[in-house]
């Protein structure tokens, strides 16, 4: 996942001074329709060229386009051209190249239009990001270094190391506050001395003919997104978590739509668990409490009796043991049921060679030990079995363990029994 520090988005958009006067750039400015009019869905254009990439992906340079190109943290726009579908959109070498799924036909005409579900979701996330970090800056100082926009969520990274609860929940109100009272967003070009009028939130390495994007009285910053007209489309804004990363606190948050598709994934799955656990809303952190206490309660039984059972099965492979080695193959029994297992073995049989081994879906595991007054070199052993197998393994004088590849668990205690005899 890229994330784009703050600020760079601006610099990749500022231009040469001579933008009022340079007639190519003022061109190429003015052929960037998504600069014009962030809501324009439809376009026409002449098809300038076709061509494939060096990966052999194929697109097409147009006179003009709505096309917002990836760029700065913002994904681009996505949608169709003269009825084919744009997979993405990139500014190459100062060249707009609009990827197509397939070839235009002949002809210079295009017709464009842009997935505009797609636009306006970027537009309020995009400026709900800047709201909340100028929302964190305006009340402690937190300056933001880098944001993401992904598919689902946004996240943006604060210059500090540990952020409180109470913080959040602060600057999550400050930032409805200013969404709610519909302040307008502006868009404009200035050059370095109206940029030293404005109190921007990150300085930038460029001064001449920056895009600032304006919320009056709140924030100032040099972008080079689409956002919408007023904090109001914006909607709302949640922050759903933050964790630490390295010496930065990365911060997890939705806004307009996405708040509502959040809310209504959460609100299904609370209904799933109402029926599940019997339980109302109010009252499922009990529940859940209750459930879990049941369920070390059962987990404890349930070893007590296995351990019981092991004790049961000690005895009796003891009792049938006549010879000096006591081995039995079982059925998905784990390493340390094996281990507990062969322990309790060598504690009553003192002079015998304990070999057991499990037949564990794909794969088989065994464990050796042998009582403190049976001879014989368990490690030596373990390496023998484990070549048999193919294995991997350790241990000490007393006991080892390994596994490997599945094979049968009476062909493995027989081959093993040929080379300790």
């Amino acid at each position: 996942m890229i994330r784009i520090p703050i600020g760079l988005l601006a610099e990749k958009n500022a231009i040469l001074f001579s933008i009022f006067t340079n007639r190519s750039v003022k061109k190429s400015m003015e052929n960037k329709l998504y600069y014009h009019d962030a809501y324009l869905k439809k376009f026409s254009a002449e098809l300038i060229t076709q061509k494939e990439d060096e990966a052999g992906r194929n697109y097409v340079i147009l006179s003009q386009t709505a096309f917002y190109p990836t760029g700065g943290g913002q994904p681009s726009d996505l949608g169709i051209l003269n009825g084919i579908e744009v997979v993405n959109v990139e500014e190459v070498g100062g060249e707009i190249r609009h990827y197509i799924k397939e070839e235009l036909k002949d002809g210079n005409r295009i017709e464009g239009a842009i997935d505009w579900d797609r636009r306006f979701d970027h537009m309020q996330q995009h400026a709900g990001q800047h709201i909340l970090s100028a929302a964190f800056e305006e009340l402690y100082g937190y300056k933001t270094v880098s944001f993401h926009l992904g598919k689902d969520t946004l996240t943006i990274d604060l210059d500090i190391e540990t952020l409180g609860a109470v913080e959040a929940e602060k600057v999550e109100e400050l930032a409805n506050q200013v969404i709610l009272e519909n302040r307008p967003i502006h868009t404009k070009w200035v050059g370095t001395e109206e940029l030293k009028e404005y109190r921007l939130r990150k300085q930038l390495s460029v001064s001449n003919n920056v895009r600032l994007v304006i919320i009056p009285d709140f924030d100032y910053n040099g972008c080079g997104g689409t956002h919408p007209k007023s904090t109001a489309e914006v909607g709302s804004l949640k922050i759903l978590g933050w964790e630490r990363q390295k010496k930065l606190v990365r911060v997890e948050f939705v806004c307009g739509q996405r708040v509502l598709d959040k809310l209504g994934q959460k609100h299904e799955v609370i209904k799933e668990l109402t029926a599940l656990l019997n339980a109302p809303e109010q009252d499922m952190g009990a529940a859940v409490n209750r459930l879990l206490g049941q369920k070390k309660e059962l987990e404890k039984a349930i070893d007590e009796m296995k351990d019981r059972l092991l004790k049961y099965e000690a005895a009796d492979m003891i009792g049938a043991g006549k010879e000096s080695i006591i081995s039995r193959v079982f059925q998905n029994k784990n390493i340390q049921e094996l281990q507990n297992l062969a322990r309790m073995l060598v504690s009553d049989a003192e002079d015998k060679i304990i070999l057991l081994a499990s037949e564990n879906e794909e794969k088989l595991q065994f464990v050796f030990a042998k009582g403190k007054n049976a001879e014989g070199n368990l490690k030596e052993w373990s390496k023998q079995a484990l070549s048999i197998i193919d294995g991997k393994g350790g241990g000490n004088e007393t006991i080892v363990q390994g596994g490997g590849r599945l094979i049968s668990g009476e062909e493995f205690i027989r081959k093993v029994t040929e080379f300790i005899q």
